[in-house]
């Protein structure tokens, strides 16, 4: 009996668990079209404008031109995978989750200063700026500190 109970718990916490990522705004099943080309995104990127406030790590871009400068580097280490639809997201709704950088450098009136680019981006440019952000991210793992 207790065992079952056990059992009928962990069941519970597996479905709650699971059912905070359902809805209409899970990122399960969300997915780019496949096809994206790293050169295209780079000249997307370019033609954008992003580079006149980014620059992208390893990547020779004319320099940012935008002043205050914007402190936000793309590409690079970091420590979990960057996935598609945070990248997606950043680029066509910026201000929903803003970079962990002091916000007066990154803000203005609470906002991103960064514009969105839902009416600015087509879907075959979002595909290609997304692969080539994506060709300079690596995911660098820290180590576990109990890993013998």
């Amino acid at each position: 009996m207790l065992r079952l109970s056990i059992l009928l718990s962990l069941s519970i916490l597996v479905a709650m668990a699971t059912a905070c990522n359902s809805g209409r705004h899970s990122s399960a099943g969300f997915r780019l079209p496949d096809g994206g080309d790293v050169e295209k995104g780079k000249a997307a990127f370019v033609a954008l404008q992003c580079h006149t406030c980014h620059k992208v790590e390893g990547v020779e871009l004319p320099q940012p031109t935008a002043q205050p400068p914007v402190p936000v580097t793309l590409g690079g280490q970091v420590t979990e995978v960057m996935t598609d639809g945070y990248l997606v997201t950043s680029i066509i709704n910026p201000s929903y989750e803003l970079a962990l950088y002091p916000k007066e450098q990154i803000t203005v009136n609470g906002k991103s200063r960064m514009p969105d680019y839902a009416d600015k981006i087509t879907a075959r440019q979002l595909t290609d700026v997304v692969a080539f952000l994506q060709s300079h991210y690596s995911v660098r793992r820290i180590p576990n500190k109990y890993t013998y």
